[in-house]
């Protein structure tokens, strides 16, 4: 089809490669579009630089949320559903290109994608930054360039008929979805479904810190989202319990409690944690800290305080069967006792006491690996997505 300049857009022709289907589907702010594109260099081989059928999933944009290649949304706002189209781009329109590129790259690869980056404009990223880290992106960052755009689109999605993503979402969406998040993560934990009570609470939260980002700490604003982020944390906490996860918990109600030293369940969750991984001083200590700070709770403090000292008590009494069985066969194989000034040598651990070791250290290095509020797997993307907005 004969190129013509695209809804009067300096710099801009389309090629019309497959035609789509239907009528022009209604764009408006909120729509979500489902599309796969290529990028090519404009020159005589057509250099392909990126395409997303080879990163294995389609890219999405949401209408009116000011995505960093601010003219793929007029590109693709002129497309039918369903039509495979040609765009060329002069270097007005791609100077970003480098620089979402880099965020796609690192979401395919499954990586953080604002790994390194200082919270400023697209733009102040671009110039702080001597390298993206992909030598064809630091090319095009070097010398911005005409691109070609290849597109295909999948579907368009009214605001209203799907899931709407954190990041996606206005302030008073995000304030609306923190009540039905926390209904149905009390839901969920009637039903003993503890994990996907904490991927409610944890979205929650996530929405709250959000809104708390553009607040002022301490002041109204930020403390009432405060409020309303305390008990979404601790029945996120009482999840990871129930779960196993201790490590989880400990880091939340640590950080928690760094902001409210007074929140008597923050520490009897943390104890309970503590005392899970053996940690007993720590674990007593969190349990007397509830009984001062709440008298309500001190049957809960003891009942606790007497499990723990049965098993710790327990974990001893196996401890000293262990090392004396280990001496005693160390004694009957090993040779007369020779006086040595060497540096004394620990007896070797049994299998029991492996395990153990190999066990606290898994779990430490899972912890090691946590960022707050788990961003990671199912959020990823929405950070991506994030990345690609001003």
């Amino acid at each position: 089809m004969e190129e013509t300049y695209l809804l009067n857009v300096e710099g801009v022709r389309k090629k019309i490669l497959h035609g789509g289907q239907g009528e022009l589907p209604k764009f408006q702010d909120g729509s979500k579009i489902t599309f796969h594109f290529q990028t090519l260099k404009d020159n005589f081989e057509r250099t392909v630089i990126d395409d997303s059928r080879e990163a294995g999933m389609p890219m999405e944009i949401i209408v009116g949320k000011m995505f960093k290649i601010e003219i793929w949304e007029t590109l693709l706002c002129s497309m039918r559903t369903g039509e495979v189209a040609e765009f060329w781009c002069d270097a007005i329109h791609t100077g970003m290109y480098a620089l979402v590129s880099k965020g796609m790259r690192r979401i395919a690869e499954g990586r953080d994608p604002l790994e390194g980056q200082k919270h400023r404009c697209g733009m102040g990223n671009m110039f702080d930054y001597h390298s993206t880290g992909y030598d064809d992106l630091d090319e095009l960052q070097r010398t911005p360039q005409p691109l070609i755009f290849i597109m295909e689109l999948f579907r368009v999605e009214e605001p209203s008929a799907y899931k709407r993503d954190t990041w996606a979402m206005s302030k008073e969406e995000k304030l609306a979805a923190v009540p039905v998040l926390h209904s149905e993560g009390n839901r969920l934990v009637l039903q003993k479904d503890f994990q996907r009570a904490a991927e409610k609470y944890q979205e929650a939260v996530i929405c709250l810190r959000n809104l708390q980002a553009k607040e002022k700490p301490w002041e109204e604003g930020w403390l009432k989202l405060e409020s309303l982020v305390t008990p979404l944390v601790l029945n996120y906490c009482q999840c990871q319990l129930e779960l196993g996860e201790y490590y989880e918990v400990l880091e939340h109600t640590t950080e928690l409690l760094q902001k409210h030293n007074d929140n008597a369940k923050a520490y009897f969750k943390r104890a309970k944690a503590h005392a899970a991984v053996w940690n007993e001083k720590e674990a007593r200590e969190d349990f007397h800290r509830v009984a001062h700070l709440d008298p309500a709770m001190a049957a809960a403090v003891k009942k606790e305080l007497k499990l723990l000292g049965e098993r710790m008590r327990k974990k001893h009494v196996e401890d000293r069967k262990r090392y004396q069985g280990l001496f005693q066969a160390g004694a009957q194989q090993s040779p007369p006792a020779v006086l040595s000034c060497g540096p004394a040598v620990s007896p070797p651990s049994t299998g029991n006491s492996e395990r153990r070791e190999v066990a606290v250290a898994r779990a430490h290095l899972k912890q090691s690996k946590r960022g707050t509020w788990g961003l990671k797997g199912e959020h990823i993307l929405g950070l991506g997505r994030s990345l690609l907005r001003n």
